[in-house]
């Protein structure tokens, strides 16, 4: 084999090798994901219901006040327009949670 032959085939042999060593290390990447996936999902649920918990909070508090009021005279288109704009961003901040936890996993 000639010099030129064996420097052609040494170069192939360390392109395959260092690819390899690239889908190796892409591989694990992919492994480690797929290994965190599981507590990431249970942490992204955990951050979503301790939201949703805090909102209900919120909104019940807002909404006391307005008991009293409703009771007393009808709900405005105002106050009807405002709830569902405050539903509309509920649900909002629900569709881009679902988007992260899609990103993530």
């Amino acid at each position: 084999m000639t010099s030129r032959d064996a420097l052609l085939r040494a170069a192939m042999h360390r392109v395959i090798a260092r690819m390899g060593h690239g889908v190796a290390d892409a591989a694990a990447g992919l492994a480690v994901l797929v290994q965190d996936a599981p507590d990431r999902v249970r942490q992204e649920w955990d951050l979503f219901q301790e939201e949703v918990k805090a909102e209900a909070e919120r909104l019940g508090r807002e909404g006391d006040g307005r008991v009293a009021d409703a009771v007393s005279s009808p709900v405005s288109s105002v106050e009807e327009e405002s709830l569902q704009t405050k539903i509309d961003q509920l649900r909002a901040r629900v569709s881009a949670l679902g988007i992260r936890m899609e990103e993530r996993s």
